[in-house]
């Protein structure tokens, strides 16, 4: 019966230049169900969703809504049907209240405001579905977690039967994310349609009653939850079977996967160190683009064959550290030091020379020269080596000798090494990017994001390179808003919270909880100072 169907979208094809990015796929959402849709970076989740909130309009197919076709040319299209989507940024405005945000753009109660008589209304919706959050609060007031509340309550004040949540623990603590799955188990027992998108195995085997793969734009898989497993629903994403990889690369697909903290990945003991420390931190204070304090008095310090991972909700400094402490923003007070040697005043140019890799946070924008051959970036910060320069005349036979090396050592898939960068995939960029941080055997690797956008496959290689160079004694800063990642990765864990550290946690002392905890700005007691 097509009665409890709220919505079917049925042979959907979206086409991008150069992109096939949905294939003929087929969804169908029950009224009173949490549908998780699953797959990694790029699958085409998102792409599917914004031609369902009418961002998109399909080059094929159908979509039923409620039984009856409909023609979704708008957001606005999509709302008076009934449809919802709370996106990964918010479209909050932030000075406004809760109800000023909510009533926004609507056209009700005559001519004159009634703010009380709203905020009145947004409070009863709120209770209905048991959504904390006052209504006279101010956005800029509200934690992350509940400014995402404020989204979810006003798709619902304004009708919405069926909701799209794309990625939505991404920004949340652990914590957070455990309300919004309360949230979204009420709200789907009175009726609504769910429709939640995610690459994390763990939230979506807890939250969802059925679950749709999508793997290079095409549906491949559909089950109800409680009939199939992480295991199943990894290999779904891959493409290939998790038990044919090697120990360590299964155990790092998991990892990705999101299926939790216990994934098989050993860590190596890491002894109380007596060597020099390869970077430390002192007092670091640090501006932000607007000269307001972003960084505020940090301090740590690593060790060589260490990993220390940086954990923290986007937002809380984290790209001002990383900025500071390799020489593109200016430090206001403290002191880095790198080994022996103080490098608070250090220019770009000075912690190159040092040898310091960097892996950036946007390999596009910051990690590469996208019209430039591969030849080119491999050298781009070495081109003045001796090795590649004599004379200020460039060895071309050299730095074509060095590039294939390096093609050949990391695997990189490309039809030659004078092809434009711009024309790889993100994980060959990438790729490329470890390869030549690499390649001078750093004594320090400052990686921010490392996996950003990557599929799993790119992402588990990403991964067992930064191991295999903190085994051979590199001292390694991860910076991640992936717990999955720097669960998998780290020896210790350092959390930051509005620009402060609330503390340093050997791995094996790290549960879930306490750094959610830490996360949403409390300090734990037995952490360690740096």
């Amino acid at each position: 019966m097509t009665k409890d169907i709220s919505v079917q979208m049925k042979g959907i094809t979206k086409r991008f230049p150069g992109v096939l990015a949905n294939d003929r796929v087929d969804l169908t959402l029950h009224a009173g169900e949490v549908h998780g849709l699953l797959g990694e970076n790029g699958a085409g989740k998102s792409t599917l969703m914004n031609v369902l909130f009418g961002l998109y309009e399909p080059d094929e197919g159908e979509i039923l809504v409620n039984g009856r076709s409909a023609t979704i040319t708008s957001p606005a299209t999509a709302i008076s049907l009934g449809i919802g989507m709370i996106h990964q940024h918010f479209k909050l405005v932030r000075p406004f209240t809760v109800t000023e945000n909510i009533i926004l753009g609507l056209r009700e109660g005559g001519p004159l405001l009634d703010l009380k008589a709203a905020a009145h209304r947004v409070a009863e919706v709120a209770e209905q579905y048991a959504i904390n959050v006052d209504p006279q609060a101010r956005i800029h007031d509200l934690s992350v977690g509940q400014q995402q509340r404020v989204e979810i309550l006003n798709s619902l004040y304004r009708g919405a039967n069926v909701l799209i949540l794309d990625e939505p623990t991404a920004v949340l603590t652990p914590q957070e994310a455990d309300d919004l799955i309360i949230t979204l188990r009420g709200m789907a027992e009175q009726g609504k349609s769910i429709l939640f998108i995610s690459h994390k195995l763990e939230e979506v085997m807890k939250v969802t009653d059925r679950v749709t793969v999508l793997r290079a734009g095409q549906k491949v898989f559909e089950s109800l939850t409680q009939d199939t497993n992480k295991q199943q629903l990894a290999q779904e994403m891959i493409g290939h079977q998790i038990r044919e990889l090697k120990r360590g690369e299964s155990a790092f697909v998991m990892a990705l996967a999101g299926a939790g903290e216990d994934v098989g990945i050993e860590h190596h003991v890491l002894e109380p160190s007596r060597t020099q420390a390869t970077l430390t931190v002192r007092d670091l204070h640090v501006n932000d683009d607007r000269d307001l304090t972003a960084v505020r008095g940090m301090s740590f310090s690593i060790h060589p064959g260490e990993v220390l991972g940086i954990a923290g909700v986007d937002g809380n400094g984290q790209r001002e550290l990383v900025e500071a402490i390799t020489g593109q923003r200016p430090i206001t007070q403290g002191q880095v030091w790198l080994a022996e040697t103080e490098s608070t005043t250090w220019s770009t140019r000075d912690y190159i020379d040092h040898n310091v890799a960097v892996i950036t946070e946007d390999r596009q924008k910051e990690g590469l020269v996208l019209n430039f051959d591969l030849t080119r970036n491999a050298v781009l910060k070495i081109f003045e080596h001796p090795t590649f320069a004599k004379n200020k005349l460039l060895k071309f036979n050299a730095i074509n000798e060095f590039t294939e090396k390096l093609i050949e050592s990391f695997n990189i898939s490309t039809p030659n090494p004078h092809v434009a960068v711009g024309t790889l995939s993100g994980g060959n960029q990438q790729k490329l990017i470890l390869a030549r941080e690499l390649s001078q055997s750093p004594s320090l690797i400052i990686a921010n994001k490392p996996t950003r956008g990557l599929d799993i496959g790119a992402a588990a290689y990403v991964h067992q390179k930064l191991n295999d160079e903190r085994d051979q004694g590199t001292a390694v800063l991860l910076i991640s808003g992936d717990l999955d990642e720097l669960f998998a990765l780290s020896d210790r864990l350092l959390v930051m919270y509005e620009g402060q550290s609330m503390g340093i946690l050997p791995i094996e002392k790290a549960g879930i909880e306490k750094i959610g905890l830490m996360m949403a700005g409390t300090p734990q007691s037995d952490t360690a100072s740096a």
